[in-house]
């Protein structure tokens, strides 16, 4: 009977501790979220660059980066992100119609939270004239 008790303790105990284990995974800290742009002339692409590090336990992998429309192209860190290191996505607009914008791109990686959106947003105006 004793050794039942002990067996079952040390089994409550192990189960215990395994269900309270929080899970250790990659996470994203970004500079900034939101880049403005501002008023940008016609037929000019024009670039940023958002900077985040891993704040989690794990190295990040970004599996891929989606944009809405073909006017927006990501470029980003291939390599694992180890914990503690920084690395970069750059987005490039092509200014093409004259309007208003606001662009979203979808991370999507192994992160705690592994669907994360940044924006992109101005105005295209004419080009002055040369």
């Amino acid at each position: 009977m004793k050794k039942l008790i002990i067996l079952c303790s040390v089994v409550f105990l192990f189960a215990s501790v395994t269900a309270f284990k929080v899970e250790e995974k990659a996470e994203f800290k970004f500079e900034k979220e939101t880049h403005d742009f501002g008023k940008i002339p016609q037929g000019k692409p024009v670039s940023v660059e958002f900077k985040f590090t891993n704040t989690g336990d794990e190295p990040l992998i970004i599996s891929n980066i989606e944009s809405v429309c073909g006017c927006t192209v990501p470029k980003y860190t291939n390599t694992p992100v180890l914990k503690g290191q920084s690395g970069t996505i750059t987005v490039t607009y092509n200014a093409a119609a004259l309007a208003p914008f606001s662009k979203g791109l979808t991370i999507r990686s192994n992160a705690k939270t592994p669907i994360k959106v940044i924006y992109i947003k101005g105005e295209v105006v004419a080009a002055p004239a040369e």
